[in-house]
């Protein structure tokens, strides 16, 4: 068992904490192998959890907590006492989303009792391109291994979410080898809550989704639009009606027709789902500013990369809106209570609304 001791012996340039970064969607073996190597090279581990704030969704099934305590399980009562989580949300923004994890790391340390600047090596292995955020550390002590089987957190939950409708101890015994127990039994009673059915459900959906464009003699990139309307303190929204994402908040958008712009597309959909009645005159001379989003997984359904509008509408009377074509509902949802609500969102919808209403601290 590792100890404390242990811990600081094995390491000549006395680290203060090893890093592990991951998903952990759900906990397997792979992360398991690299965990403890993290756990044996310092006195304490931090633990970044990434995707901390998304919605439930077939890649995103557990929350953060979930996922802290899928880890605690998975190791002996003496290792869990020197493991720190922080979650940490995807900004869509690499350059972003380091500096947010060095300086989460530091303040962690810093509370701790640990120096500014503390020394810290980063554990991980390079999987594919994926993986390269590892060499964007500089002054922690990279701590690359080697893979651990052939599992992946997609592959096991494709298993998961295929048991609907099947015994889930028969799919849980196939996965045996490749996830801890404490795994298999956390998947077990989590099957049990009410989350599992809509998921596998989506799951299902995207899956026919992606296989309906296996036959095209390139991967696809899709193409979209969105737009972001302010008026006054609020911003147009929109709760989708069918999956991906169904029940959740979005802005307003849709995929770019062949005879359109990416701006006459932009206001086309926002007419569609919101039923937002303005000159078109009046839209262009309220336009701030055009965006590209184009992070490799902001979507679900695969590569797409949106053109984003910002229109404030000023100081006047909110407009009247109405949801319609693919959107259940329309509102006007108050900016403040905007980061309240970040694990309701589709994709990456909330940061579209940080990067232009300033959301988060920077």
């Amino acid at each position: 068992m590792s100890t404390l001791l242990d811990a600081s012996a094995a390491t000549p340039s006395r680290l203060e904490a090893a890093v592990y970064i991951g998903r952990f969607q759900p906990l397997h073996d792979g992360h398991l192998a690299l965990l403890r190597h993290a756990l044996s090279l310092a006195p304490r581990c931090v633990v970044v959890i990434g995707s901390a704030y998304q919605a439930r969704t077939p890649r995103n099934p557990f929350t953060w907590q979930e996922r802290a305590e899928m880890v605690k399980l998975a190791l002996p009562a003496a290792d869990r006492e020197r493991l720190h989580f922080l979650p940490m949300r995807d900004y869509y923004d690499d350059t972003r989303w380091v500096g947010a994890v060095r300086q989460g790391v530091e303040r962690l340390l810093v509370g701790l009792g640990q120096p500014a600047h503390a020394a810290v090596a980063l554990v991980g292995h390079f999987k594919d391109a994926t993986s390269e955020y590892l060499r964007a550390f500089p002054g922690w002590r990279l701590e690359s291994q080697e893979r651990v089987g052939t599992v992946d957190g997609r592959h096991l939950r494709d298993a998961l979410f295929s048991t609907v409708g099947h015994p889930l101890d028969t799919t849980l015994a196939a996965l045996a080898g490749q996830a801890p127990p404490s795994t298999l039994d956390f998947l077990r009673a989590w099957a049990a809550l009410p989350f599992l059915p809509a998921l596998a459900e989506e799951w299902r959906q995207l899956k026919a989704y992606r296989e309906a464009w296996a036959q095209a003699p390139y991967p696809p990139v899709l193409v979209t639009v969105d737009t972001v309307v302010r008026c006054r303190d609020r911003v147009l929204l929109v709760q989708r009606a069918q999956p991906p994402g169904k029940g959740l908040y979005a802005v307003p958008g849709g995929f770019i027709e062949q005879r359109e712009t990416a701006y006459q597309s932009a206001l086309r959909e926002l007419k569609e789902e919101t039923r937002l009645s303005l000159l078109d005159s009046t839209m262009r001379d309220c336009l701030q500013a055009a965006v590209v989003f184009d992070h490799p997984d902001r979507s679900q359904r695969g590569r797409t990369i949106t053109h984003a509008h910002y229109f404030d509408l000023g100081e006047r009377e909110l407009p009247e809106v109405q949801g319609g074509d693919d959107a259940a509902r329309a509102e006007w949802v108050p900016i403040a209570q905007l980061p309240a609500m970040e694990d309701r969102f589709l994709d990456d919808h909330f940061h579209m609304l940080d990067h232009f209403l300033g959301l988060t601290p920077r």
